[in-house]
Formats: structure tokens, C-alpha cells, sequence
């Protein structure tokens, strides 16, 4: 798998409308949703195979909140990986949006998981650390700051 190559930063421009970063979050909605019913399904499968016929996950049990944390892994190797491939998911690519570290090189693998844990700690609090953009003297969110890394929209071809 191989790192994005840097952009370069006379063409490219910081990604400062939040609206680029909420219409990519939107489109990244719908990958993420294949993959939870995927892990679901195989989770069905699963307890299915172990139980009576119309028994159901327990609501809050371990087993749902197992099923959780894989879905929020399945997501975040989703992301993470996308955006070390190319610096961009699926619903970055159409928005020209892609991810680099401070000085515009590739970020590591490291970077893109704080990146991705911190931005799901701002999405939990209502998006709070989205909304934080809007205020920020950079236009970065918290998990720009947080992992090191920034959002550019790249020109057009």
C-alpha cells in the first residue's frame, strides 16, 4: 500500500468552508453503513448458530457492545487506510478534499488514527469539534490539531 504523495501547496488550498467537510462525512455515511451491515450480518450469523431460532442479541449486553467496537473499527480501517492510500475516502474524492499532515507530506498511520478516534469523540458530542472550525483562526477542527494533520481542497483538473 503506498503513502500519498505530497501536494503541492501553491495549488492546493485548506479546506476553511465547513460545508466540504460535512458533504464528505455525508457521503462517507453510506460506505461506513455497508460495512456495519456487514459486521452485523456476520454477528447474526454467528448467534444464530449458537441459539434458539428468534433469539435475539440481548439490548446492551456484551455482545452488542462487542458488535460496536467492531463496527467503529471496521469504520476506522475504512478511513484510516483511504486516506493513507491517497489522502482521501469515497466522499472526499467528489468535494477535491484530501488529507495531509501540517507540512503537506503524507501523515502516518499513527496521526490517521488520532485523527480518527479524536473526530469520532467530536462527532459523539454533537459535532462540537466540527463545529469548533468555525471559530478556530485556522479554520481546523479538533482532529486536524489533535493528529497533525490538515484538509485541502485541491484544485480542479
Amino acid at each position: 500500500m503506498s503513502a500519498p504523495t505530497a501536494v503541492a501547496t501553491d495549488t492546493a488550498r485548506p479546506a476553511s468552508l465547513l460545508v466540504w467537510r460535512l458533504l464528505a462525512l455525508l457521503y462517507d455515511f453510506f460506505p461506513a453503513l455497508a460495512l456495519w451491515m456487514l459486521v452485523g450480518a456476520l454477528f447474526t450469523a454467528g448467534y444464530a448458530a449458537g441459539h434458539a431460532a428468534r433469539d435475539n442479541i440481548a439490548p446492551f449486553s456484551a455482545l452488542q457492545w462487542l458488535l460496536w467496537g467492531c463496527c467503529w473499527a471496521v469504520t476506522g480501517l475504512y478511513a484510516t487506510l483511504s486516506w493513507r492510500r491517497g489522502g482521501q475516502t469515497l466522499g472526499m474524492r467528489p468535494w477535491r478534499l484530501q488529507v495531509v499532515r501540517a507540512d503537506g507530506g503524507a501523515p502516518t498511520l499513527g496521526q490517521l488514527w488520532v485523527r480518527y478516534a479524536v473526530g469520532t469523540v467530536s462527532v459523539l458530542l454533537a459535532g462540537f469539534g466540527l463545529w469548533w472550525a468555525l471559530v478556530d483562526r485556522q479554520r481546523l477542527t479538533w482532529h486536524d490539531r489533535a493528529s497533525g494533520t490538515r484538509l485541502l481542497r485541491l484544485p480542479k483538473r
